[in-house]
């Protein structure tokens, strides 16, 4: 039994190009949630750089870490 035998079998009614174009739709969620996770990731070290200067109370580098998420918004 072939693959498209098995296709028709299933009651799935998609040929090998609708296939094709919802593999390319997912691969391209996925690169978009890698880019979602990424800003996640430079968020959550933002916070990270914010919350321990503020525990000791070091000004400067909470300026400094505010600066830098300015920046890179």
């Amino acid at each position: 039994m072939n693959f498209r035998q098995t296709l028709s079998l299933s009651g799935r009614s998609d040929s090998v190009e609708d296939l094709e174009q919802r593999v390319a739709d997912l691969e391209l969620a996925v690169a978009e949630m890698r880019r979602h996770n990424l800003r996640l990731a430079e968020l959550a070290d933002v916070v990270q750089e914010l919350l321990v200067p503020l525990a000791s109370r070091d000004e400067e580098r909470i300026r400094a870490a505010i600066d830098a998420f300015g920046e890179s918004i």
